[in-house]
């Protein structure tokens, strides 16, 4: 199968969500792999500042990342 120029839309000009077609479901692959059992992380809710989180923003950080390695440098692990 050969690739001729950009996917089309998945939404109309109305909003409308368009007919999936066979084409689609023969390209889809599946999402991101599982992390290895070391690597998982766990899921937890955290509470920050608004300005904290609108510089994190601003400057394209990922907060989990940086919250994560700056617990592990302050817990010492």
């Amino acid at each position: 199968m050969t690739h001729s120029g950009p996917p089309k839309p998945l939404i109309d000009a109305d909003g409308e969500v368009t007919e999936l077609g066979e084409a689609f479901f023969l390209r889809a692959r599946p999402g991101r792999p599982a992390l290895p059992v070391g690597e998982k992380r766990e899921r937890v809710n955290l509470m920050l500042d608004p300005e904290l989180r609108a510089a994190a923003k601003a400057r394209g950080l990922n907060l989990s990342e940086r919250v994560n390695a700056l617990l592990r440098k302050d817990l010492g692990l």
